[in-house]
């Protein structure tokens, strides 16, 4: 489906899930993609099938940040991206063999 290109190394990866009145947004830095990282006993599997439904930049990134309910984030440069926006802070992402994980929930009140 996308193959790799240095040039892509400044994108992001996407998968989108909409569920009742949520959006649920996973981004991952692309060049992390198909990576495996163990923490313990388990593999934490950066997948081609659950980061990688469509391939964004930057400003696309931002606009889905702050629009998204959830929020699941891998890699460096999203993560940064997120704690610039004050979405995050820095002490709440976790590492795992080096690479930063970061879950936020916005909790809104619905009419």
């Amino acid at each position: 489906m996308f193959e790799r290109n240095d040039s892509w190394d400044s994108k992001f990866a996407l998968r989108t899930i909409k569920y009742q009145r949520s959006v649920i947004s996973n981004i991952c830095d692309y060049e992390l993609v198909g990576r495996e990282v163990r923490n313990g006993d388990h593999i934490i599997s950066l997948s081609r099938e659950y980061f990688l439904e469509e391939l964004i930049g930057h400003s696309e990134a931002r606009n889905i940040l702050q629009a998204s309910s959830m929020l699941n984030l891998v890699g460096n440069r999203i993560i940064k991206l997120a704690i610039e926006m004050r979405l995050a802070k820095e002490m709440t992402v976790r590492n795992i063999q080096g690479i930063p994980f970061l879950m936020i929930f916005k909790f809104r009140h619905f009419d």
